[in-house]
Formats: structure tokens, C-alpha cells, sequence
């Protein structure tokens, strides 16, 4: 029996294994909540919700569970879209750049909490002879600088705009007498006033351990939901753009779904249906001529090697099988 029920663990990991790994994409994250904290912290106003975005796509990467997409991708399409800081809580917003970038889901975040959270205790007068009695000090204090992050995210159905799962994280980091930004008892040591969070300088001050413990809680998270994205079949349409010989372009590219290694079909329109109504064209009839075989992507366009009964043109179509 128990090797039975190993070998049934082992084969739902292989079948695990072989499933294609499901494509996100991080925004970053909001932190309205927290901004007044960020520039107590370092005196002026910080992004720190770019900053967890890009530590959690560090994290996401290392995991391994999913293949996520470059940051110039998404501030490209934002741009592009005209998109603001202020959308990036929005979950409609959030699954319409998802669709443009062609990914599975789309994770969205916030953070919550962001600052100090320091304790002072007092080591006893009584214990000094009476002079801390008499000139009215009370004891003498010892201050405890800790730090506390709080981050939560959705990941976002690009489809649907449905809320496919959540997550949370939370990190502490403490240490007497040394400031958030501080590596040791100096408050000017390690990175003080650097915002890039997956920069090694941030990460060993006291408010960088608190932010790392919280992106990997919330990282570990996300992956454990990896089973509730559902497959979503990505369907190219393109056309050729540019044919030398077997080898055409075309125009489209890794923002519509195209892989290296795709195989698609090469089709010919020969005419076209029309409502005897209206006049309008209500289909279009296509003959399959070849087949193009992808080799080099970028977003907007692909480069791929065709062969078929008879040459490519400009203006064929390309289409999912």
C-alpha cells in the first residue's frame, strides 16, 4: 500500500510537471495607505509599491511556478493605454492590460502596512542607589526599532476579471538601538534612503528584512494557487507582413500569445460571402497553403520559416490550428 500511494504522488507530480506553466504579469502595487509612513521613513515620498512589485516578480521567477512578464512589457502598454498609477488597484483595468500582455492572470496588490512599530521599556530606577530617584530620571530607557510590513494581493482573471485567488503576507524584523533604515546601530549604514528593494544594500537594513519576509510569504501564496488559474487557449491571428524566400514576418508578436516554437497555419482568402441583403461580407473562404514554423519573437512582431505547396504573400493570414 504505501508504495502504491508513493507512486501515485509521484505520477500527480510528473503530471504537474508537464502542465505548461501558467503566464502573469505584477502590477505595481498601491500604497496610499502607507505614504505618509514612506516618507517619515525616508524624509521624501517613495514608490514603494513599484518596489514590492518588482521583488515579488523576483520571487515569482525564483519559485518557478510561473513564467512572468518583463516590466518594460507592462509600463510599455501603460503608457500606450494611458494608464495611471490610481488604475492599478482596479480589477477591470488590471484584466484589460492582462489581455493586451496575453497572460493567464494578472496580480494586483496593495500594501497595508509599512513603517515602525518600536517599543521602549525602562530598566528600573530602584536599582542605581537612589540617583536616578533623586535627580527624577525614573530609569534609563532602552529603545527597540522594529520593523513591520504588511502586503495583500489578488490575482485577477484576464478573461472574466474575476478574482481567481488572494494573498498575504507579513514581516517583522527588530533591533535595539539602530534606525529602520539602518544595517546596524548607525542609522546611516546599509542603504539608507535607497528604494530598490531587491537591491542586497536594502535588503539588510531593518525595514528591507521586514519587506523580504512579507513579498516571500506572499509569493509562497500565490504559487500554492497555481491549480486555479484556468487554461486559457491563446488564439493567434496575424498576417504576413514580409516574406524573403521561406522566411516571412509577422505582425504579431509575444503580446498576442506567440511562442518560439509555434506552429501555424498559413491560409489564403479566394473569396468572400456577402448577405444578399444587406451586402455585407458575412464570411470569408480560406484555403490553407502552409504552415509556418516560429523561430524568433519580439512583442510585436515574429520571424518564422514557412513551407507549403506555394509561396507566402504579403497579406496572408496566420491563424492557431
Amino acid at each position: 500500500m504505501a508504495w502504491k500511494a508513493w507512486t501515485g504522488v509521484l505520477l500527480a507530480a510528473m503530471a504537474l510537471c508537464a502542465q505548461p506553466k501558467k503566464r502573469v504579469a505584477v502590477l505595481d502595487f498601491d500604497y496610499a495607505t502607507v505614504r505618509s509612513s514612506v516618507a517619515a521613513i525616508w524624509g521624501t515620498d517613495r514608490d514603494v509599491g513599484k518596489g514590492i512589485a518588482d521583488l515579488l516578480v523576483e520571487k515569482l521567477v525564483q519559485g518557478g511556478v510561473y513564467t512572468v512578464v518583463e516590466r518594460k512589457a507592462i509600463d510599455k502598454i501603460l503608457a500606450e493605454q494611458n494608464f495611471s498609477n490610481s488604475d492599478r488597484a482596479d480589477a477591470a483595468t488590471a484584466a484589460k492590460i492582462g489581455r493586451i500582455l496575453g497572460v493567464d492572470a494578472i496580480i494586483i496588490g496593495s500594501i497595508t502596512q509599512f513603517g515602525r512599530d518600536d517599543k521602549a521599556t525602562t530598566i528600573g530606577g530602584e536599582g542605581f542607589g537612589g540617583i536616578t530617584r533623586r535627580y527624577g530620571l525614573g530609569g534609563i530607557q532602552r529603545r527597540e526599532a522594529k520593523a513591520v510590513v504588511e502586503v495583500s494581493a489578488r490575482m485577477i482573471s484576464t478573461d472574466t476579471a474575476e478574482i481567481l485567488a488572494v494573498g498575504h503576507g507579513a514581516g517583522e524584523s527588530a533591533r535595539s538601538g539602530t534606525s529602520l533604515l539602518g544595517a546596524g546601530g548607525s542609522s546611516g549604514a546599509g542603504g539608507a534612503g535607497a528604494y530598490d528593494m531587491t537591491s542586497k544594500n536594502f535588503a539588510a537594513t531593518l525595514i528591507g528584512e521586514a519587506v523580504h519576509k512579507a513579498v516571500h510569504q506572499l509569493s509562497q501564496a500565490l504559487e500554492a494557487s497555481a491549480a486555479r488559474l484556468p487554461a486559457r487557449a491563446v488564439q493567434i491571428n496575424g498576417l504576413i507582413a514580409d516574406v524573403s524566400g521561406n522566411t516571412v514576418i509577422l505582425n504579431v508578436g509575444s503580446r498576442a500569445g506567440v511562442k518560439v516554437g509555434d506552429r501555424l497555419q498559413v491560409r489564403r482568402k479566394i473569396r468572400e460571402v456577402r448577405d444578399p441583403a444587406t451586402g455585407k461580407v458575412i464570411r470569408a473562404i480560406e484555403d490553407k497553403i502552409g504552415e509556418v514554423v516560429i523561430t524568433e519573437v519580439d512583442e510585436v512582431s515574429a520571424v518564422g520559416t514557412f513551407a507549403g505547396a506555394s509561396p507566402a504573400k504579403v497579406g496572408d493570414a496566420v491563424r492557431s490550428p
